[in-house]
């Protein structure tokens, strides 16, 4: 190699590092007035427009009855908007049975008033296998409900519904629970085929590909995924009775999520869980969920770590939080890192509600959590705590490990509580690395049963904050 040319070369590679750098300090960097970082991550995230084409999904043969399968017709649809450049597809009034619904780039579907969409109870629908994910390990698996992969451009509007039609005797009993349907002697996912084998192949990292379950196996779908997509929106539309989670972004970037309504409250029916996505907008929804209502991820134990893409610059903004074991929470799945979360103007009031915000992980799954700002939010009743921060937690077996996670930068500001539930504050750090940089300002938190429980974090910084009309300090 020439010296001339050996030179530009090393210029170049210092010019990518130094490039590399700056990136990654930007994604990190918080404004002196963090709100006006979220408002930048608003404006920076992306909302995808369309070509004025319409098309009308009677016109591929949907029948709208709610018994016969309209599946060919939503997937003609797509394939026509898709191949003409995009456009609008539009669900006029009716019930329509049908499998999954792929979408592809530059579609928007929209869904009027008076629209029903019911999913198939029938698993073989849900074939071939599509690369998707369970419980921040990513497999082959059967389909999602609504499902994209390496698009860009995608919408879902209107006042319609998605029913995915899970209940006790379809999809829910695999959890194993006799809650949900299941009796002694049927599968479930913790058998030895499901989970254990799929726990196995993570810790092994066996390619994607090689991950194959769906027929013969228990794990459920998720009802809306996009994995690996970009400028993406949901508005307006409710979905309910879900066999797992509820949306899901993976891998995605540009997600707003815009007047939704969540009601399901099935086994892990959490409502959004952003996982390895970045910029992400939640606004103006309603989650009234089984599980969590929202839950920031980033993929579990070496899945994650060998991803290694945090989920960052997310804002949620004007919701409401009924049921659900968290209002907005980070993990547990969270081994590749949540940072940069901005919650605003939320009412969380539910007796089924048991935390506000939490943040959970442990030192299998490890990751961090770092620059958590909420502000400006009203809670009439939570269960267990307003914030609860555990870094032992575990509803498995075998949770330590060798990753000891780091939380740091956690700030509630503005927060009113009627009844606090058994703890105000609950935080359980490590003594290896305790939690850092708690701040609280201008709370009151009345009824709690415990002001506080905290091991292992650092002294947390008070400023004009009441818990049962002590001023704490």
């Amino acid at each position: 190699m020439k010296k001339t040319t050996l030179i530009k070369f090393f210029i170049a590679l210092l010019a990518f590092g130094l490039n590399y750098s700056c990136e990654q300090k930007i994604a990190t960097k918080i404004d002196s007035d963090p709100w006006e970082t979220a408002e930048t991550i608003i404006q920076n995230t992306t909302v995808p427009s369309f070509q004025d084409s319409i098309f009308n999904l009677t016109d591929f043969g949907a029948v709208g009855d709610g018994v016969t399968k309209d599946t060919k017709a939503f997937q003609h649809a797509i394939e026509a908007c898709h191949n003409a450049g995009g456009g609008k597809i539009i669900v006029s009034k009716g019930t329509y049975l049908t499998g999954p619904i792929h979408l592809k780039s530059n579609v928007h579907l929209h869904l009027e008033e008076g629209v029903e969409v019911l999913f198939s109870k029938d698993l073989d629908d849900y074939l071939p296998l599509v690369h998707t994910s369970y419980e921040g390990v990513e497999l082959m698996n059967y389909s999602p409900l609504i499902y994209a992969k390496d698009q860009k451009n995608i919408a879902i509007t209107g006042k319609g519904i998605f029913n995915g039609q899970a209940n006790q005797e379809n999809w829910w009993p695999w959890c194993g629970s006799e809650r949900y349907g299941h009796k002694e002697g049927m599968p479930a996912q913790k058998d030895a085929h499901n989970l254990p084998t799929l726990r196995k192949m993570n810790e092994e990292q066996t390619p994607v590909d090689q991950r194959v379950f769906g027929s013969g196996h228990q794990l459920r779908p998720l009802f809306f995924e996009v994995l690996n997509c970009e400028n993406v929106i949901v508005s307006g539309v409710t979905f309910t009775n879900a066999p797992f989670w509820v949306l899901h972004p993976l891998k995605s970037s540009n997600i707003t999520i815009d007047g939704v309504t969540v009601n399901s409250h099935g086994p892990n029916n959490d409502g959004c869980d952003p996982e390895y996505c970045k910029n992400v907008v939640i606004k103006n929804c309603i989650f009234n969920t089984g599980d969590d209502c929202i839950a920031i991820k980033s993929g579990r134990n070496n899945d994650g770590r060998a991803v290694n893409i945090p989920s960052e610059n997310i804002v949620v903004q004007n919701c409401t939080m009924k049921d659900g074991h968290g209002g907005v929470v980070m993990g547990s799945e969270i081994s590749a890192g949540v940072r940069n979360v901005f919650v605003r103007n939320c009412t969380m009031d539910s007796p089924n509600l048991d935390r506000a915000i939490r943040i959970k992980t442990n030192t299998l799954r490890g990751g961090f959590v770092e620059n958590v700002y909420v502000k400006d939010i009203e809670v009439g009743q939570v269960k267990e705590s307003v914030l609860r921060i555990n870094t032992f937690y575990g509803i498995y077996a075998n949770q330590e490990g060798d990753y000891m996670p780091n939380i740091e930068n956690i700030n509630l500001e503005n927060i009113t509580v009627k009844n606090g539930g058994k703890y105000g504050i609950l935080i359980k750090g490590r003594a290896e690395n305790p939690v850092k940089n708690i701040t609280l300002k201008n709370v009151t938190i009345d009824e709690a049963q415990q002001t506080t429980s905290i091991e292992n974090a650092e002294k947390i910084k008070y400023i004009n904050t009441k818990i049962n009309g002590e001023i704490m300090n």
